[in-house]
């Protein structure tokens, strides 16, 4: 039996189940300005992922940096989400948050 497709599906799913509370917890936190971090974590892995030797562990760690790269996008979609009220606002930022849904309003 060969259990690699098994074993790099569950370490996908998990590194998704990682990235999405952090960026939720990032966004909350700094903001969405802090989207580079995850350009740099995925720039980082993906070079990681060309030097390692064992093949599973190569696709994984390629996997997670392009989870990192994923959340780039989700750091601007959940900036919109809070926007909407779907998630809390950082009570330091709220400035920041008016003035972001008084420019939704005149577009």
């Amino acid at each position: 039996m060969n259990f690699s497709g098994i074993i790099v599906g569950a370490a996908v799913f998990l590194s998704i189940g990682i990235c999405h509370p952090l960026v939720i917890k990032m966004e909350y936190e700094l903001g969405r300005k802090s989207w580079w971090i995850w350009l740099v974590a995925g720039l980082a892995f993906l070079g990681l992922s060309l030097f390692v030797k064992n093949q599973i562990l190569s696709i994984i760690i390629g996997g997670f940096a392009f989870c990192c790269i994923w959340g780039i996008h989700e750091m601007f979609l959940q900036e919109k989400r809070v926007l909407r009220g779907w998630f809390p606002e950082n009570p330091k930022r709220h400035q920041y948050y008016e003035e972001k849904r008084r420019e939704m309003k005149i577009k």
